[in-house]
């Protein structure tokens, strides 16, 4: 006698711990209509200029500008090294407010530029 036809089991989803993740996507859509929805849903990411700046940043390049300064001090241009230092922590000591102040004014003047891009 012929068996009968087992219906196909979904792929079974879930932890060893048996938790289900609950907002479960379909891995593909099943309209064109659902598809709309998802792609209007998904957040946008922007490049990385969009986001203002931070001190971390600008201390961070603030210290390789000063590190590059100071190397280039002591042997491109054969200074004392104590001198060549203290010239470099004087550096750093600029380059990070004015790194901080340069970026804060074109990051401002690009989010102008977006909002008046967006009401247009």
């Amino acid at each position: 006698m012929a068996e009968t036809k087992k219906r196909r089991k979904g792929k079974r989803r879930g932890t060893q711990g048996g938790s289900i993740d609950a907002k479960r996507q379909a891995a593909r859509p099943r309209s064109r209509a659902e598809a709309q929805a998802r792609a209007r849903s998904k957040p946008k990411a922007g490049p990385k200029q969009d986001l203002p700046p931070t001190w971390k940043g600008s201390f961070t390049r603030g210290i390789f500008a000063a590190v590059i300064f100071g190397v280039l001090l002591i042997v491109l241009f054969k200074r004392p090294v104590p001198a060549s230092l203290l010239f470099a922590a004087f550096m750093l000591v600029f380059y990070v407010p004015a790194g901080y102040f340069i970026d804060m004014t074109l990051w401002r003047r690009r989010e102008r530029e977006g909002l008046r891009d967006r009401s247009k």
